[in-house]
């Protein structure tokens, strides 16, 4: 059995996207804030990144690899893992989004030496990352540069204007993530803007793309680790939005509601119940 289908490490990512989820909610409840849904969506991507992708045992080591979350109002998402990998405090969690707090809802690089890039306007941390990943060719480290967007952000031309940029560049140091909920703020993408075949498209564009199921640890695991034969690689990660909440999941409210004690109280239980199972 190959690594990439090892039982034993796909349950411990399972647990950790768990545990991750409570710390969301638990954020969000804290401090009534939205985006909820947005969060869990892209909760395993992230897990998968941080516990078995990303070369990041310490901040200030020169080659460790650099992550961008380019669909910056899902920071809680971020927070939670970066909380589990023991790179913030339980204080700096329960300052999220809070008057005279530690964390903001859309993310500030001085905030942390693990946060890359601010930002919030959507398709801005993709440039970015294009960026760090030429920077990183120019210095011949073998650093690599991930970054994660959403659909909805795929309508920005700064991304496509940077898709068209990267494989000229010769960035195969460059793994993009698209998180595909297919809810954004005003409805679905597929329906507000179809941009399907998407795979395709990017194909086009001169990226190694594959799709793959945004919660299947296995796939995720598998496509991070492909050879991308020069080209700069593009996951395209189908999603649910809340996943993980039965009542949140493909509901587009919860890209807006906010989280009540009670709501909590429910959320919790169904995740600790998943967690004992």
């Amino acid at each position: 059995m190959g690594d990439q289908e090892n039982p034993v490490a796909v349950e411990r990512l399972m647990r950790l996207g768990t545990e991750a989820r409570r710390r969301v909610i638990q954020m969000a409840a804290r401090s009534r804030s939205p985006h909820v849904g947005s969060c869990l969506s892209c909760v395993d991507i992230l897990v998968t990144l941080y516990f078995d992708a990303l070369r990041i045992d310490k901040c200030d080591w020169e080659e460790r690899d650099l992550f961008v979350l380019s669909k910056a109002h899902a920071a809680m998402s971020l927070y939670a893992i970066l909380s589990l990998k023991g790179a913030m405090s339980d204080e700096d969690i329960r300052g999220y989004f809070v008057d005279g707090g530690t964390l903001p809802a859309h993310l500030d690089r001085t905030t942390s030496r693990w946060i890359e890039s601010s930002a919030g306007s959507l398709g801005h941390g993709f440039s970015i990352a294009i960026g760090l990943a030429l920077a990183q060719k120019l210095r011949r480290t073998a650093r690599r540069v991930y970054v994660l967007i959403g659909d909805g952000e795929a309508q920005e031309g700064a991304i496509w204007e940077g898709a068209i940029f990267a494989p000229r560049l010769g960035l195969d140091n460059l793994t993009a993530v698209m998180d595909v909920n297919n809810l954004q703020g005003y409805g679905r993408p597929t329906e507000l803007c179809a941009f399907e075949p998407m795979a395709e498209k990017w194909r086009a564009f001169g990226w190694h793309a594959v799709r793959v199921n945004g919660h299947d640890y296995t796939a995720l695991r598998g496509a991070l680790r492909q050879d991308p034969k020069g080209k700069p690689k593009m996951i395209i990660a189908d999603t649910v939005k809340g996943k993980g909440v039965s009542f949140m999941e493909h509901e587009l409210k919860w890209h807006y509601y906010i989280v009540t004690e009670a709501l909590a109280r429910q959320a919790l239980e169904e995740l600790e119940a998943k967690h004992a199972r």
